[in-house]
């Protein structure tokens, strides 16, 4: 160690409390120690960037210039520059504002609050804009809004994934409705980028706030937050000096808006770029058709009970039973689960995201249930809120957009059925899905592994082939509601079950499900082996099939298929 680094270390040690960054000691060489936002601890700057710019004290994230974060997450030497050199314009003509840019721009070196181009992630190439929060609190105005609209169109014509990271005070003041008007305009080439079919990572960082988070921070296909990053429209201090209001703790955090229905992953940033490259890969455009994909996967081989209703019901309800989890586990590679309803809240009841099966994008849903009861409280028993229905309709037309399958599966005594659930819509939630999923332009198959109960069921149900297990059950009620409504009597539950048809092989005979599962006697996780190679196999059946369709022709068959019922 150095002389001049062991002074330093002493000195921090000596002066950890009373150090104010950045009014550092004058005997301390500029850029050589960086003090924590968060624990206040004065650090060397070396340390600082080994870690990943994360304080070895705390854990605490430090801000990461542009450059930095293209280094951090692309390909060494992939990184092409766009559209710099743009001349600022003083709309305003507000005092000093040029002099100001100008100052910054030979301070930073950076060209203006947004660094353009396009960059190689693990060799998958996107379009890249990352904002610096060094340039005017990384204000959006004219040259930024320019930079990222031009970045985006080009995606668009080149058929390229858009990742922004977004670092922001908001719109630029010093610009006025000129830097408001970049909220709209950012937002409209995004509109044309996503229905051109191409995918779009929003990354929030610390901080997304004002304008930035109300266009384009919000917009993105796949929403990825830092940990404890600071996103909201209207700041903190803003909004405290506004309603006179303290704002709780944790308020406005990346963790407040994955449990309230805004982010779908937060990631640690020493993950940060395999998660990319993942979404990347999962989302990369193939030349070859679905069949050629399917014949390039692995070959699988095909393989080759006098239970009353009632006991079919029992062992729907079993504890060991395999859960939706445990399907997913089993079925599928590269699981990412996503969160939220981009409305009001995460259900943890659905579990969804993007997979791979086979090497084949797909897109899973699954109304889930725990292994045990602490699992199951956080899960509700598998009856879903609003929120989780609006999660899987938002998860299925992202599925249709990028044309990959959707693999359901049902769960569920049935929706929640609770005053929060009914102030939030719940009826309403059930038919939006009903409604949108007739018409969804990609293939859907369900499967029943448990309980299919009411509408809650059906939510998640309107596909083109619906399957069942063969101790599963669907139908209208359960025997228990069914008998205190009809019968008068909840006790005559099983009654109820032996005149409800609500078996596999009676959905079966009626032609409501066009598929049913052998079980083992004992079906629980660890004998679930053979049973998932004949769903596999089916899966790729399926798949094959239905990759031959039209857009048109899967919508026509799903909407017969229903006609005739």
């Amino acid at each position: 160690m150095g002389r001049i680094e062991l002074k330093l270390q002493m000195l921090i040690k000596k002066n950890k409390e009373k150090v104010a960054a950045p009014n550092f000691p004058k005997d301390v060489p500029d850029g050589l120690l960086r003090k924590c936002r968060k624990c206040k601890s004065v650090v060397l700057a070396k340390n600082v960037k080994e870690a990943g710019y994360i304080c070895p004290k705390c854990g605490g994230y430090f801000r990461v210039h542009a450059k930095r974060r293209i280094e951090m997450i692309g390909d060494e030497g992939s990184f092409e520059s766009w559209f710099e050199g743009m001349k600022v314009e003083d709309v305003l003509e507000f005092p000093g504002y040029v002099e100001k840019v100008e100052e910054l721009r030979n301070r930073t070196g950076l060209d203006e609050a947004v660094t353009c181009g396009e960059l190689a992630i693990e060799g998958q190439s996107a379009a890249v804009a990352v904002m610096d929060g060094r340039f005017l609190m990384g204000s959006m105005g004219k040259i930024v809004g320019e930079k990222i609209t031009r970045t985006v169109e080009r995606a668009t014509e080149r058929n390229l994934p858009v990742i922004i990271f977004s670092c922001s005070g908001g719109a630029r003041m010093q610009e006025g409705i000129v830097s408001l008007m970049q909220m709209a305009k950012t937002s409209a080439a995004l509109k044309r980028h996503h229905e051109s079919g191409n995918l779009y990572i929003s990354v929030l960082t610390d901080p997304t706030t004002g304008g930035v988070t109300a266009s384009f921070a919000m917009l993105g296909d796949i929403i990825l937050a830092e940990p404890k990053a600071l996103i909201g429209f209207a700041g903190p201090r803003v909004i405290e000096q506004t309603i006179g209001q303290k704002l709780p703790k944790g308020f406005q955090r990346s963790e407040y808006l994955l449990e309230h229905g805004f982010v779908d992953r937060i990631v640690e940033r020493e993950n940060l770029k395999q998660t990319l490259a993942e979404i990347l890969r999962m989302h990369q455009k193939s030349s070859l058709s679905f069949q050629e994909e399917v014949k390039k996967s692995p070959s699988i081989k095909k393989k080759d009970g006098g239970l009353t209703p009632w006991e079919r019901v029992q062992i729907s309800r079993k504890k060991d039973r395999p859960v939706a989890e445990d399907y997913i586990k089993k079925l599928f590679s590269n699981f990412y689960e996503f969160h939220g309803d981009r409305n009001f809240g995460d259900d943890p009841s659905i579990l969804g995201g993007i997979a791979l099966f086979h090497g084949i994008p797909v897109t899973v849903i699954a109304q889930a249930k725990g292994h045990n009861t602490k699992e199951n409280i956080y899960r509700n028993f598998g009856m879903p809120n609003p929120e989780g229905y609006r999660k899987a309709l938002r998860l299925m037309k992202q599925a249709e957009k990028f044309h990959r399958p959707i693999f359901c599966i049902v769960d569920t005594p049935g929706a929640f059925c609770g005053i929060e659930a009914e102030q939030r819509g719940q009826g309403e939630a059930i038919a939006r899905n009903l409604f949108e999923m007739s018409a969804l332009k990609t293939p859907v198959v369900t499967l029943i592994i448990g309980e299919g109960g009411s509408g809650g069921a059906l939510a998640m149900a309107v596909s083109d082939e619906v399957w069942m297990m063969e101790n599963s059950v669907y139908s209208i009620l359960s025997p228990e509601g069914y008998a205190s409504i009809l019968l008068k009597d909840g006790k005559l539950a099983e009654k109820s079950a032996n005149m409800m048809k609500m078996t596999s092989m009676d959905l079966l005979a009626m032609k409501m499900v066009e598929k049913v599962f052998e079980e083992p006697e004992n079906y629980i996780e660890n004998t679930m082996g053979r049973v998932i190679e004949k769903i596999d196999w089916e899966l790729i059946r399926f798949i094959e099939q239905s990759s031959q369709w039209s857009e048109e022709e899967i919508v026509k068959q799903r909407y017969e298929r229903f006609r005739a019922m």
